[in-house]
């Protein structure tokens, strides 16, 4: 199971703390696998996802995933490359595209959409879709992305 993987969300917030949410490291550090992404907001830029305390503990690298940002238009679409580093099978694969959208909405509500381009990327989708939960993995995008929207609507983000 490979191809593309599509998530749509709506989050009661601002594109703009939708934005803020995604691309700081000390926001997107606070929701989902709880690690510090940091972004060169510009193309070219680096992408450089930071493993957590947890996660090195447990043998996984200080850099957990890397990649770099084609596209920047905030507050509205962010297009990157990822690679999951945490993982020599997932590593192996290489490269994948991922394309964060935020649409503003009526009342206050934007929709978040994230395309995750996995092309034969089988070990990836797998961990983005949620398949490895039970065995610790957590839930992937979906997973991710309520968790965000938890931290956005209440303050409060679910995960640990």
């Amino acid at each position: 199971m490979s191809g593309t993987q599509v998530y749509k969300i709506y989050i009661k917030a601002t594109p703009e703390r939708i934005w803020e949410a995604i691309t700081s490291a000390d926001w997107n550090s606070q929701y989902g696998y709880r690690g510090r992404t940091e972004y060169e907001l510009k193309p070219g830029g680096a992408v450089t996802g930071r493993s957590n305390e947890g996660m090195i503990a447990a043998g996984a690298p200080e850099i957990g995933t890397d990649g770099e940002v084609l596209e920047v238009d905030p507050p509205h679409r962010l297009v990157q490359t990822v690679r999951m580093l945490m993982d020599p099978r997932a590593a192996a694969e290489g490269f994948t595209r991922l394309t964060y959208e935020i649409k503003e909405g009526k009342d206050g509500v934007c929709a978040l959409t994230v395309t995750h381009e996995l092309g034969e990327a089988p070990t990836l989708a797998a961990l983005f879709s949620g398949q490895f939960e039970d065995m610790g993995a957590g839930g992937g995008w979906a997973w991710v992305l309520s968790d965000l929207k938890s931290l956005l609507e209440t303050g409060s983000a679910f995960a640990g």
